[in-house]
């Protein structure tokens, strides 16, 4: 009996063996934790957003997250640098625009030093601009098709077949409801055919919707169409903050995100000639003595 207890344990004595045995079983587990993680959730590459998140996680793959904010409040740039953060992992991007031109989009990307035309050559980028009132005919089209049904396929519509990508920034949700003004039935159809088209095909992506006030903080903003919110499974908010004193500043947080823990908190939030977005997950906004703000 000695003799089969010193082959399953192995130490000095007995309950010092025991001690470490414990100790060593739980180091591999959280090793091995961490590499799932690292297979089934992405990060931005941008340190300050990154971190807060609970444990090292980032967004978990193949999610829709809302990108929700004021005008002027960032929303963009934000997703620009997280588009330049996975093209230096080597994750394909496609960045689709129902605003901004190409040419300017880039150009952000290269004012910052973010190397947008090396990316696109390597095919790790593609930008492009689509117009809101073509992808509204075209549902209207299918629908009229296809007499009236819900079964439509988003993927004709919209996506370019010639680029497989893993990232997907839409900018902005706001442009493309515009293009089905009257029409809310049709856009609550394609939202939902655009949600389910991401899903299936697992490609994270940031939606981008300007809001005159955010949603949640006692606004009066109404959601039209599809519950865009409902169907997303993160909300990063990006406001304009105004302080009391006639300063301006910027602040981010995570209000949601299925599946993982994240740090509560609004934190500063800034764009810096030079280097872009810059977020400190340290410097909560808050009350600073008499100054006191309001978040738009």
């Amino acid at each position: 009996m000695k003799s089969k207890k010193s082959v399953k344990r192995t130490g000095k004595s007995s309950k010092s063996k025991g001690k470490s045995s414990k100790k060593k079983v739980h180091l591999i587990r959280a090793s091995t934790k961490e590499h799932k993680n690292a297979d089934a959730y992405i990060k931005t590459g941008i340190p300050g957003f990154d971190a807060l998140f609970e444990n090292g996680f980032g967004i978990p793959s193949g999610d829709a997250v809302l990108v929700e904010g004021g005008p002027g409040s960032g929303k963009t740039i934000f997703c620009l640098a997280s588009v330049n953060g996975l093209c230096k992992k080597g994750k394909k991007c496609l960045y689709m625009s129902f605003e901004e031109p190409e040419e300017r989009l880039i150009g952000h990307m290269e004012n910052f030093g973010w190397k947008a035309s090396e990316y696109i050559k390597k095919g790790l980028l593609r930008v492009q601009r689509f117009d809101a009132l073509d992808v509204s005919r075209s549902v209207e089209a299918l629908l009229s098709e296809a007499k009236k049904e819900l079964l439509i396929e988003v993927d004709p519509v919209l996506f370019p077949e010639d680029f497989k990508p893993d990232f997907v920034v839409i900018d902005s949700l706001t442009s493309i409801a515009s293009a089905f003004s009257g029409q809310e039935s049709r856009f609550r159809i394609y939202m939902e055919q655009l949600f389910r088209y991401l899903e299936k095909n697992k490609i994270t992506n940031f939606l981008i919707r300007e809001v005159s006030s955010p949603s949640h903080i006692g606004g009066t903003f109404k959601e039209e169409g599809a519950a865009v919110s409902f169907l997303s499974d993160g909300i990063v908010v990006i406001y304009n903050v105004s302080y009391s004193n006639g300063q301006r500043g910027g602040a981010i947080e995570i209000l949601k995100m299925r599946g993982v823990d994240i740090k509560k908190k609004l934190v500063d939030f800034k764009i810096v000639n030079g280097k872009g977005v810059v977020i400190d997950s340290n410097k909560i906004v808050r009350k600073d003595g008499k100054n006191e703000f309001i978040l738009t």
